[in-house]
């Protein structure tokens, strides 16, 4: 891939100024920066989704480029799961095509023409060998198994899939799709540790280019040889050889030497204005000694080194209106399916006790995210009960951020609070939305900063009991230490889904409950393993 002169803006809001940048066609990239720096829009460039101002993107002639997003959203449909991923490789259409011209190259006459007919027929050829047309579906029941996609789903229909179940699909048809260039939005946002692995062994070892967003520092460190940091300061992209942790340590080692540099810089300034200021009005050697010292300040200042201001981070803290009881949440005997068919909840129980934090954790699929949409009564139990103590008052975290209004404003997504703007502007701006960002509609904003809208109304909302459904999927590893130690600090109750074991062990946790089982137990780190 070859970056030239690229310019890009949204309105009057730059994005890129200027990039110039080369990637070898098997580099497995690693594309960092603070939420909001441009990573998603890089990816729509890529797709040409979005057209750059002004410059150029070159990725090669008839080169397949596939994403998978962030945030599944297309598959809503009747068609079987295993149908959707053997769909990935038009094997089928591309046998049935050559069939039809060996049957037109035999009735062919004209030479010309004929040549031509066995061209395409060369071209269909290599096309079936690239996707390995007689491997193939054993490759597929590999990348299934290796996914840990239950067998019993892939007769399900897509519609019928949970939002985890949709994201390990979706992410089994991009491998077994084998574009030249994949593209990863936060690809372990839903992947469990089995999952996780195969999808790392999978993709070290891919003859391809690999261009990752990813907030998981060990999943970057583990597959990525190349960094691109995007700097929103500056607009500008620079790639680093190596992966996120030997990044930041030649970042930092760059920083500090710059810092350096530009300290001494300063001290020789202050001493070239000290000697000026003290001869300017002299005369003859001294007044001669004050213009020499004059052209080497100015030389100076031509050449001065200008330090960046460090990124603005989340900052808040979450205030309980009013204390729950001594159990704010009581879940006795729940049972509960998808469409009557095989039961994902099975006589559940727990007490959640005041001022406890609560994780739960299993594989992708087995309920995790339908538990908490119970316990939020956006799902109807089949039986059991779920009662929560008339003082308790919950803020949700929803996986996908269903909870905001993305036809709304973000200040429009607080009218449902009993604030005034003035606090409303307040809370806001400790989640660095500030001016006119609160005019913004939530439909533009990236998912990162829709994670901090959903965050700044748990803070606003003066809850007991915070409910947290992977509360640092789109979030940059500084801001996710900031929330793990604000959420540690929460002296009310939590329920805590999530994936990231760094998040986890920063948050004090309590109790563990183990689904599918349904067992407690009290938490250790090897709980994590």
């Amino acid at each position: 891939m070859i970056i030239k002169n690229l310019n890009f803006s949204f309105g009057t809001s730059v994005i890129f100024d200027n990039v110039n940048l080369i990637v070898d066609s098997n580099d497995k990239v690693g594309i960092v920066g603070v939420n909001g720096a441009g990573k998603t829009t890089l990816f729509k460039l890529l797709l040409k989704e979005l057209e750059p101002n002004s410059g150029s993107i070159n990725i090669g002639k008839n080169v397949r480029v596939s994403l998978l997003p962030q945030v599944i959203e297309a598959l809503d449909s009747e068609e079987t799961v295993f149908d959707y991923l053997l769909s990935a490789r038009p094997i089928k259409e591309l046998q049935n095509k050559l069939k039809d011209l060996y049957e037109e190259a035999a009735n062919e006459v004209d030479s010309k023409k004929q040549d031509k007919i066995l061209k395409e027929i060369g071209n269909i050829n290599n096309k079936l060998d690239y996707f390995e047309q007689y491997s193939a579906e054993n490759i597929l029941l590999k990348i299934i198994s290796g996914m840990s996609i239950p067998m019993e789903i892939l007769e399900m229909r897509l519609k019928d899939l949970s939002g985890g179940q949709k994201s390990k699909v979706a992410f089994a048809k991009l491998l077994y799709s084998k574009p030249e260039i994949i593209l990863l939005d936060e690809p372990t946002n839903h992947l469990d540790d089995t999952s996780r692995n195969f999808v790392i062994d999978y993709l070290k070892n891919y003859k391809a280019s690999v261009f990752v967003i990813s907030h998981d520092i060990s999943f970057l460190d583990a597959i990525t040889n190349k960094t691109l940091f995007i700097d929103k300061r500056v607009h500008n992209m620079t790639l680093y050889d190596g992966n996120y942790t030997k990044f930041l340590k030649v970042k930092k080692a760059n920083d500090d030497a710059l810092e350096k540099k530009a300290s001494m810089q300063d001290k020789e300034i202050e001493r070239l204005e000290k000697v000026i200021s003290l001869y300017t009005n002299s005369s003859g050697k001294r007044k001669r000694m004050a213009q020499d010292r004059e052209k080497k300040l100015k030389k100076l200042y031509d050449n001065k080194i200008e330090l960046l201001d460090e990124y603005k981070k989340v900052n808040f803290d979450i205030k309980i209106d009013e204390e729950s009881g001594k159990f704010p949440l009581i879940v006795s005997n729940l049972e509960f399916s998808y469409n009557n068919k095989i039961k994902l909840i099975k006589n559940l129980s727990f007490t959640l006790n005041k001022g406890e934090k609560f994780l739960i954790k299993g594989e992708n699929g087995v309920g995790k995210s339908t538990l908490l949409k119970l316990i939020m009564n956006i799902l109807e139990p089949i039986s059991g009960s779920i009662t929560k103590h008339y003082k308790t008052k919950i803020a949700y975290y929803a996986q996908e951020q269903e909870e905001l209004n993305f036809e709304k404003n973000i200040i429009d997504n607080f009218l449902e609070y009993n604030a005034s703007e003035k606090e409303i502007r307040s809370c806001l701006s400790k989640f660095l939305f500030t001016g006119d960002d609160i005019y913004k509609e939530v439909k533009t904003l990236s998912p990162g900063e829709r994670a901090r809208v959903c965050l700044a109304k748990i803070a606003l909302s003066g809850a007991n009991l915070i409910i947290l459904d992977e509360p640092t999927n789109h979030l940059d590893p500084e801001t996710q230490e900031i929330i793990a130690d604000i959420f540690r600090k929460f002296k009310g109750t939590m329920l805590v889904v999530s994936h990231n074991k760094h998040f986890i062990k920063n948050l004090d946790i309590d109790r563990v409950l183990l689904l599918p089982s349904g067992k407690i137990k009290f938490y250790d780190d090897k709980v994590l393993e």
